[in-house]
């Protein structure tokens, strides 16, 4: 039986589609996990948007190419069907726990559940040097994050 990890941030173009491709990367690189699937959705998101060029170009550094992502709005099958949900912000967390309160026990940020303190900034707009320091600083948060979430799954 396979877990779902669903991604969340603002419009679903920069930051959690770049989580959700680098999560997907992470686990393919892993040796031995248990079936994960990802998926990233947007608390204000233009549905069938592009990711932004920026996150296009930064991710292929990675070799992943973001260029057919496609924004989706996050909705209550995408929260239900997860079993963990990361958002990149604190506000981002409030959103969805407002909006679908019976799942406010699996909605953390990316950062706490890492064990870091602090919120994934918006590169939204900036040049494709802060959207590579923010792909490098999700990897970093990311390869703890799938660490924590494989342990959990492996005591169920």
């Amino acid at each position: 039986m396979s877990s779902k990890i669903l991604f969340v941030c603002t419009g679903n173009t920069c930051r959690s589609s770049m989580a959700e491709a680098l999560a997907r990367k992470i686990l393919s690189i892993k040796q031995s996990v248990p079936d994960i699937i990802v998926a990233s959705a947007g608390v204000a998101a233009w549905p069938g948007g592009p990711a932004s060029p920026q996150a296009v170009e930064a991710l292929w550094e990675y070799r992943i190419d973001l260029s057919s992502h496609r924004a989706k709005m996050v909705n209550w099958q995408e929260v239900d069907g997860a079993d963990l949900i990361l958002t990149m912000t604190a506000s981002h967390r409030q959103i969805l726990i407002s909006r679908f309160p019976s799942a406010a026990g699996k909605i953390f940020t990316l950062g706490s559940y890492s064990g870091e303190e602090g919120d994934i900034v918006d590169p939204f707009g900036q040049t494709v040097a802060v959207y590579r320091k923010c792909a490098a600083s999700l990897w970093e948060l990311l390869e703890t994050a799938l660490d924590k979430f494989c342990r959990q799954l492996e005591k169920e």
